[in-house]
């Protein structure tokens, strides 16, 4: 059983600088869950306890039944696999590998076994007589995997083992990691900043800034149903679009007006009804960049629609990307190749309703 267990978890730093705040997680036993978030939001701090690198501050640590907080990290069965490589210059790759099974007095059949077990997993069985300055990152990367793996643990830790990799190279690590997980069925736990390797190699994710858990869920609950404002910006590229609203009732229907004055739409039923019994006073409008149509003039096929003026348009080869002026807001659009917008000229920017989200002003909770 290896499924681990966080519970009302704290790490304050000297300075009283909180990193990780009241954090309540389960990663399930044979799980790959991703630890996603901006630099300083405490997916790594987490990770470091969960290892045991970091004294806990307050709250509890389980893996299986057994409360870690006051095992030593060579008495958690848990293996980290760092963002840099910290191989042994003057030592084979082989010699990497099996160093921690040598330290452990292992039977010399043994250690061999599990290496060129681990190596054939990894595809590097054809490197172990070389030394690391002989090797490219995505080897180097390979090679620290193994040395984390082959100690069999209960729990596989990962901090951005992608981050010193070019695009083709994570793109293939990537699948590497996906299939060596789909294999082992281990517990598995990924740091990242990088939302497509969240996507790309988790089952779940959980969202973490300032210290503090925002969601936890599959990317796609994540994506489409984000429980805050900063869940919204932070998951998808381009990031989603924000417009500062005020409430307003007509005729029995539900609207919003910009906070600047420069559009008023009406709201669908649903939509319209979570506005009118909350009685808010500010609402924010949250709309990604592919869920809107540019047109270059008014009537969007029933949808509701604002005017803007074109910033920028860049033609990206699959898509186009128009930055338009809406009053004082900004507004990201993700466009078909084969339109062309030119700068400074009106474009009327059609929202789907059915993917439109709505946030409360104040606290950015989703509605």
């Amino acid at each position: 059983m290896a499924e681990v267990r966080i519970e009302h978890l704290y790490k304050t730093y000297k300075g009283g600088v909180e990193a990780v705040k009241d954090l309540n997680l389960t990663i399930r036993d044979g799980e790959f869950l991703a630890l996603l978030g901006p630099s300083g939001c405490g997916k790594t701090s987490t990770l470091r306890m969960i290892v045991g690198l970091e004294a806990i501050t307050a709250g509890d640590l389980y893996i299986g039944e057994r409360r870690m907080n006051d095992l030593e990290p060579s008495e958690r069965n848990t293996a980290l696999a760092f963002e840099t490589y910290a191989l042994y210059p003057p030592l084979t790759v082989y010699e990497n590998i099996a160093f921690c099974l040598r330290a452990r007095k292992m039977e010399p059949t043994e250690i061999r076994r599990r290496v060129e077990e681990v190596a054939r997993i990894l595809d590097i069985s054809d490197i172990l007589g070389r030394r690391p300055v002989e090797l490219g990152g995505g080897q180097k990367q390979r090679i620290s995997l193994a040395r984390a793996l082959v100690r069999d643990p209960d729990v596989f830790l990962m901090d951005e083992p992608l981050s010193h990799l070019d695009a083709a190279q994570r793109a293939h690590m990537r699948v590497e990691l996906k299939r060596l997980h789909a294999e082992s069925r281990r517990t598995t736990v990924l740091v990242t900043h990088d939302q497509l390797e969240a996507v790309a190699m988790a089952e779940r994710v959980a969202v973490m800034n300032l210290g503090v858990l925002h969601q936890v869920g599959s990317f796609d609950d994540i994506y489409n149903h984000p429980a805050n404002e900063f869940v919204a910006g932070f998951i998808g590229e381009p990031p989603m679009n924000f417009l500062p609203c005020v409430p307003f009732s007509e005729g029995g229907t539900t609207g919003l007006r910009a906070s600047d004055g420069s559009f008023s739409i009406k709201l669908p039923g649903e939509l319209g009804q979570k506005v009118a019994t909350q009685n808010l006073k500010q609402v924010k409008l949250g709309i990604r960049p592919i869920d809107v149509v540019a047109k270059h003039a008014a009537g969007t096929n029933g949808m509701a629609e604002v005017e803007g003026r074109v910033y920028t348009y860049e033609s990206l080869g699959e898509e186009g990307q128009l930055a338009a002026k809406v009053g004082s807001q900004d507004m990201l659009v993700v466009t078909p190749p084969s339109d062309e917008f030119e700068r400074d000229q009106p474009v009327w920017l059609g929202l789907r309703a059915e993917r439109m989200h709505l946030f409360h002003g104040d606290s950015g909770i989703a509605l």
